[in-house]
């Protein structure tokens, strides 16, 4: 199902995508939104954007990418930026909901769930300023959504309490990790669906990942809606491994002392190894202000904005032309040096999403 490739990750500054076809938490909401596009009558001199998101871009003291390229986006265009955040996955269904009475403007989220939102006519197509400087399998190729931010999936473990990196994923199932493990809920989450595609790889197939899975759960916490809230845990060492994703957990990294990333593999020999899981961003079908969306991802291509991703966000540039030097893109560079990454079948995932969570949640008892 999946095609394990060694790609070479440049120096960060500009880690590349390879081609997809597409999680963390907070609110609830309610609606659908019409597979049309358009301005609605609200946007004449609006000076508000509401964004929907996954989380992980949003610092934890207002030092995060979202944090610093809102603040500039308002400076510059005097539009005030509404932010709601939850998981991939529920970002998605609450913009469903709301289809008869469209709230969001631009839409947020890791794969596959942009590309379920574009499925389900959840987006209108823009292709934002600067978005040719986007790698082509980083965006729709219906010009429906641009990802704004590169990433890969990873995982996190508390460097304070473990001396010793994990290596693979069998040493998760040991006796010291009973109550110490938690990961992101697969379909709500997009890190915790990234876990089961992760899984999958690696083991072979979904039955091998789903017996690995329903092992795991012997020493599983319990599901959690949001990626975000588990790097506290395992700083705290209330846990002593979770899952999550590069740009965010590096960022945590600089307030959570004792949290410390890895790449699983597997004692049959699989390497180390991860896959791009991108912030990936559209206009919203009837967005009640969809002019000030389109300036909103204008700016996120902006050559300042995608400068500041790796500076201030501890993440990837989308676009190919920036090469950041500072030192989160060093760090993030020999991060990723020794990684085999792969490249996800993104077209099946997005069609058999449902039966990957059913299998999940029968593996698991969830």
């Amino acid at each position: 199902m999946h095609r394990n490739t060694r790609t070479h990750v440049p120096t960060v500054a500009r880690a590349t995508v390879k081609p997809i076809a597409a999680v963390t938490g907070a609110l609830v909401l309610a609606a659908t939104l019409s597979a049309c596009g358009g301005d609605s009558s609200a946007d004449s001199g609006a000076k508000t954007v509401t964004v929907y998101s996954a989380d992980g871009l949003k610092g934890e003291k207002g030092d995060g990418w979202y944090d610093q390229v809102f603040k500039d986006f308002e400076a510059k265009t005097g539009v005030k930026v509404k932010y709601v955040e939850g998981g991939s996955g529920e970002m998605v269904q609450r913009a469903v909901r709301e289809k008869s009475n469209t709230q969001a403007d631009v839409l947020v989220t890791l794969p596959p769930f942009i590309q379920q939102a574009e499925d389900k006519g959840l987006l209108q197509k823009y292709v934002p300023a600067n978005a040719d400087k986007v790698d082509g399998g980083a965006k729709s190729p219906d010009g429906t959504w641009t990802s704004v931010v590169n990433n890969y999936f990873g995982f996190i473990y508390n460097k304070k309490e473990l001396k010793q990196v994990p290596k693979n994923w069998e040493d998760l199932l040991g006796a010291k990790y009973k109550n110490k493990i938690q990961y992101s809920t697969p379909g709500v989450a997009g890190d915790g669906t990234a876990l089961v595609i992760k899984a999958m790889h690696d083991f072979g197939g979904k039955e091998a990942a789903m017996e690995y899975l329903r092992k795991l759960q012997a020493n599983n916490v319990g599901p959690s809606a949001s990626t975000g809230k588990l790097a506290p845990k395992v700083d705290k060492g209330e846990l002593l491994a979770a899952n999550g994703d590069v740009q965010m957990n590096h960022a945590q990294a600089k307030t959570m002392p004792n949290l410390g990333i890895w790449f699983p593999g597997t004692t049959s020999g699989t390497k180390p190894s991860s896959f791009a899981l991108p912030y990936a961003a559209g206009l919203v079908s009837k967005a009640p202000h969809s002019a000030n969306g389109k300036k909103l991802l204008d700016y996120m291509l902006s050559e300042q904005a995608q400068k500041q991703v790796s500076e201030i966000g501890g993440g990837f540039a989308a676009r190919a032309d920036i090469k950041a030097t500072d030192p989160n893109a060093v760090a993030l560079g020999t991060l990723m040096q020794e990684v085999d990454v792969f490249q996800p079948d993104w077209m099946d995932i997005s069609k058999n999403l449902p039966k990957y969570v059913d299998a999940w949640k029968t593996a698991t008892g969830s």
